[in-house]
């Protein structure tokens, strides 16, 4: 497989896909985004009762390999309406309230989106006073209601999820830039491979289950579900990273990882490490880049929850370093987009049927 390239489709489901709101627990439109770009290229597909999406090539297969990402994004809940009209929140995943104040926000109602910003007082007001940092107890949207009886007429109530709005773009034609990309930038990287097998009439001796999982925010709900559906034997996950090259990064504590240098290929007790010496060798016998990291009693993505289910499967993960994650300007790297989609390829090309990744018999 030579450089990866993006098409105008792939761009095309990009877009639609990183812009449509899908928000852990509410991630069914975006999980249809999905499914109508990767059927073409699958032989069938699940769909579990919280919307994690499992398309599948070769589904009678008793070997079962799974390649997975997840398909939430972080986001906020409707937690109190004060008299005057303000909204105070609650956090949806981990939502970074540091980056609240002066952002605009989408309201999800039953009746449809309600626009609103998260106000924050001027900085004439703040000047020669004791400077309070932004905080749940002092962030609350504004939508621009007289008091909590407009509120509550525009349909707004308790409980409603909302997002933030900020479109994809790109920055000096090199770096993806927006919300989401943790992690469905990993659900068009497994979408990716599932079409470049199909494109390129690649035969697989055992079952491809190309996971697209929710409610990973909040504790690796969505692969926890769907792990115990499939039961497979292999699983390699991807999911996003720290790049620790930006200024107000500690490296001794959070390592050494940049942009552009290739996919993160960590170590760690969940991380089976058969599998991880067959990942790395695909990476090397391709000339794919990558960076090494170790991760500790848990890689605290949906590895964990594959590798620690069904007595044990052979778990790895592969992650896509990224700039200034559970923000809106979340910044991967395109080289490194394309050789993470080419690390996972090449990955499961080597993977043999019924083959046993125990350390000895």
């Amino acid at each position: 497989m030579t450089k990866y390239t993006f098409t105008k489709a792939s761009k095309k489901f990009l877009e639609s896909y990183l812009n449509n709101p899908s928000p852990t627990g509410f991630e069914s439109e975006g999980q249809k985004i999905w499914l109508d770009y990767v059927k073409p290229f699958v032989d069938d597909y699940i769909v579990d009762t919280y919307g994690t999406v499992a398309a599948v090539i070769n589904p009678k297969a008793k070997y079962k390999v799974v390649i997975e990402a997840h398909a939430d994004e972080i986001s906020w809940f409707v937690h109190y309406i004060t008299s005057e009209g303000y909204i105070y929140v609650r956090r949806n995943g981990g939502s970074d309230h540091q980056i609240a104040p002066s952002k605009r926000v989408h309201i999800h109602t039953e009746d449809g989106v309600v626009e609103a910003v998260f106000g924050w007082p001027a900085i004439h007001t703040r000047h020669g006073g004791k400077e309070e940092a932004p905080s749940l107890k002092n962030i609350c949207l504004d939508v621009g209601a007289q008091d909590k009886e407009e509120v509550l007429k525009m349909g707004i109530k308790v409980g409603d999820v909302i997002t933030y709005p900020d479109p994809l773009t790109i920055l000096n034609d090199r770096w993806y830039v927006g919300r989401a990309l943790d992690n469905r930038i990993g659900g068009y990287m497994i979408a990716e491979v599932a079409r470049l097998l199909h494109k390129n009439n690649k035969k697989l001796p055992f079952g491809l289950y190309v996971v697209n999982a929710v409610q990973e925010e909040v504790g690796l709900r969505g692969a926890q579900m769907i792990t115990e559906t499939i039961k497979p034997n292999v699983a390699i996950v991807t999911d996003v990273c720290h790049d620790t090259s930006t200024p107000k990064i500690d490296k001794i504590v959070q390592g050494d990882i940049k942009g552009g240098l290739g996919p993160c290929v960590p170590t760690g007790p969940a991380v089976q490490n058969n599998l991880l010496k067959l990942i790395k060798d695909a990476a090397k016998d391709n000339k794919i880049p990558f960076q090494n990291a170790a991760v500790s009693r848990a890689t605290g993505t949906d590895t964990d929850a594959f590798a620690y289910s069904n007595g044990g499967v052979a778990s790895a993960l592969i992650s896509l370093p990224l700039k200034y994650m559970h923000t809106t300007v979340e910044s991967a790297h395109k080289d490194d987009i394309g050789n993470v989609i080419k690390l996972i390829y090449n990955s499961i090309l080597r993977i043999k049927n019924n083959q046993d990744f125990r350390y000895f018999k």
